[in-house]
Parts: C-alpha cells; structure tokens; sequence
C-alpha cells in the first residue's frame, strides 16, 4: 500500500476522546486522507458537512469518528427507554454492514452499540436486538422504515445523521423514503448532519439544504481520486470477439481479483457460464441473489477462493473488497459517472491497479461522454484476433416450466393434435 494518498493530518492532532483515539489505533490508522482531513475539522466541532468522495477514500472512517466524538460529549437522558441516538443511512445492505463492520472496530472502547437493519435476511434477530436498545442504527431505508412503523424504534432522540452514497440512494428510488425518515428526526439544528456522495449533483445539494444545518461543501475531485493510481487502457472488439478477448485476458492476468461489470443481467449471466465452462471460477452478483448466497460468494471473492466476480452497477454498488486488481468493463457504461465507480474497486487506500474496458459495437458510443467526464483520453490497446481462445460453449441449461406451463403440458401429454377444421 503506497502512503501519497494521505494527507498531513494527523489523527492525534484532532480533539478526540481518548476511546476514539484508541479506536483508531487500533484501526492502524496515523495519517487521515484528503476527505477525512478536509470533514473532519468541520464535523467536530460540530457543524454540518456535504462531502463529494469516491469509495476507498476513507469517508466511512470520517463520519464514524465524528459521531463517536458527538455522542460522547453529550448525554443521554437515564431515565428514557434507550433509543438510537445516531442514524446512518445506506442504498446497499452491503454497505451498511461494511459501516457496522467499521464501526464496531473503531468504536470498540467507546461502549457504544451498534444496531443493523437490512433487508433479506434476519428479519427477526435484527428487530430484537433494535428492541433491546442501541445507540447507532445503520441500515436501508426500507427495513427501517418497517421496523419504525411497528414502532420498534423512535428517532426523536437521535443526535447525528448520516446519508451515505446519497446519489446512489437516488438512482435506487430511495428519496421519499428518505425524506420520509428524515422528517422525523429532530430539527435539523439540533444533531450533527453529514452527506457524502460520490458526485454532489443539484438534486443532492436539494436534500442537503433541505434537511440540514447550512452544510459546508467538501469536493474532493471524483477522477483524480482513482484515475492517477489506475493504469487505464481500451480494446475496440467486435461483439463476437468479447468473450474470447475476456477468457484470453483473464488467463493471462493469473491469480489476481477480477471484476467484471456488464449493463445487464442477463449478460452477467451469460459471461458466468462462459467462464465457468472456459475454466475459470467466476460467479455473477445480482440483486435477486439471496442475501447469504451474496455474503458467501463476496466472502470467496475476498479468499481467493473465486477468482472473477461479475456484476452489474446496481448489484456491485456499495460493495466494499479490497485488493482487487484488475477491473474489466466488458460494457463500457452508459453513464460516465459509473465508470468511475467502477474503477474506484481498484486502487482502493493507495494501492495501484488495471482498468480494462472493451469499447465493442454496442457501447462504444458512451466513450466520448466517459472520457469528457474523467478529463482525459483512455490509452487504446491492440490484440491480435489470431491469438484468442478457441471457446468451449456452455451447456445450456434447461428452463424450469411454472406451474401452470406443468398442468398445461400435462393436460396435452398423449394427445392427438386435431388437424385444422376446413371452411
């Protein structure tokens, strides 16, 4: 991990609580990085914060030690039923279980308790553990918004609110639910209010204004975050000659961690059973994947164990992997924000990595737009036809009839097709 994505700040230069100064030892965190250092000395001493930063750029750290410094200098009234006194926000399950996964690790000596609502998975569990008292929440929006309805919870004493990856809570449809959540914390005035999005578009700045305390404005550039530790570079495939630029690139990379990002699901499906009957171990992440079968395969993806995960922007959003080498659009995407997110999964804390995207018949078009938005040309690379792959096809596999499709099948089974009645 290279140290020049770090700022001059140092962690043990900021007021902190001794606790949170553990916490962050622990974390084996010195230095802060260009989003921490630039938030953080606003949302200590506390005043509201919208923050424009890509992911792996330390955000998460920065609103998680600003919250645990704001609860610790307050307290709670011993006489109520413990309720949240910290709300976080996130589009993703994913996300929000990378927050409480941070959380717990830099909130360690604080005392403090952390409760996750997600949906997919443990419905139950989580309403219990939210019943029994916490101190932060973290979630999506339509889990909490169940639990509250049932009044599992209140959020009349929460004391800091975080919004992460707000534009993304946009492109997901989130925003009523999220102004619906908002309106019922305490006015704005009276908690610690944080936003960090990826690009602070006007709708976000809308939110911002709408639901927080005259927020200062923090913009770290999207492209110069990831694109100057990236080597970036574009092959022009027909679309007959992806799948076997894609099996020949793969196998040349070896044994590092692959991200592979199509446009549609369908086509992430089709890559997986190409892959897999090319031999190479890939799977394809989507949002209809049940939530265990998604921790089970990002868990593989992060051993080593599968060595090529596939996605789309919607299924991989928030996904927080580390070490990931090599990013491969094999569609470039139709909004040129989103390749930017997707090289941001390499080159993640410093590190360096590959971006390799195929500008192929039907999405070379969106290259102007990308290369407009990231400030510079993408090298172009060459490949010999010649040299690629002979691939094997995979097998098909057979449609599964519904119900209805049997009881049809079965009504006709052994029957004599009538011939068509003369006029």
């Amino acid at each position: 991990m290279s140290d020049n994505h770090l700022s001059d700040l140092r962690f043990d230069s900021l007021a902190l609580h001794d606790s949170v100064r553990e916490g962050i030892r622990d974390a084996g965190f010195e230095f802060c990085t260009p989003i921490q250092a630039s938030t953080l000395p606003i949302a200590l001493e506390p005043r509201d914060v919208a923050g424009q930063a890509q992911t792996g750029t330390g955000k998460t750290a920065a609103f998680l030690v600003a919250t645990f410094q704001k609860l610790l200098a307050s307290t709670p009234d011993p006489g109520r039923k413990k309720q949240p006194r910290a709300f976080m926000l996130a589009p993703t399950r994913e996300l929000a279980m990378q927050i409480a996964k941070d959380g717990e690790l830099l909130g360690k000596h604080t005392g403090f308790k952390i409760g996750l609502a997600y949906g997919g998975t443990d419905y139950e569990k989580q309403r219990r553990t939210i019943e029994d008292g916490i101190d932060i929440l973290i979630g999506t929006p339509g889990r909490i918004i169940d639990y509250f309805k049932q009044g599992v919870f209140a959020l009349n004493q929460v004391e800091v609110a975080v919004l992460d990856e707000a534009d993304r809570m946009f492109d997901l449809g989130f925003i009523k639910d999220i102004r619906y959540l908002l309106r019922r914390l305490p006015d704005p005035d009276k908690r610690l209010n944080m936003l960090f999005s990826a690009t602070l578009s006007q709708r976000v700045m809308e939110l911002a204004f709408e639901h927080m305390n005259e927020p200062e404005l923090i913009r770290i550039e999207p492209d110069k975050v990831t694109a100057d530790r990236v080597r970036q570079a574009i092959f022009f495939p027909s679309n007959e000659d992806k799948l076997p630029l894609l099996v020949g690139l793969i196998r040349e990379m070896g044994a590092g961690r692959i991200m592979v990002f199509v446009n549609m699901k369908r086509d992430a499906e089709r890559v997986e059973a190409t892959l897999e009957a090319n031999g190479v171990h890939a799977k394809a992440i989507s949002g209809d994947v049940p939530q265990k079968k998604r921790q089970r395969l990002l868990l593989d993806f992060q051993s080593g164990d599968l060595q090529v995960l596939i996605g789309t922007d919607v299924a991989s959003r928030g996904l927080h992997i580390p070490d990931v080498q090599y990013v491969i659009n094999y569609d470039l995407p139709q909004d040129p924000e989103d390749y930017v997110h997707r090289i941001g999964r390499t080159a993640r804390a410093g590190a360096t990595g590959d971006a390799i995207s195929f500008g192929c018949e039907s999405y070379a078009m969106s290259l102007p737009d990308v290369e407009d938005f990231i400030g510079h040309k993408i090298p172009v690379a060459k490949y010999d036809p010649a040299l690629m792959p002979e691939l094997i096809k995979p097998k098909r596999k057979p449609r599964q009839q519904s119900g209805q499709q049997r009881k049809r099948s079965g009504d006709n089974r052994g029957s004599r097709r009538r011939p068509p009645r003369r006029s």
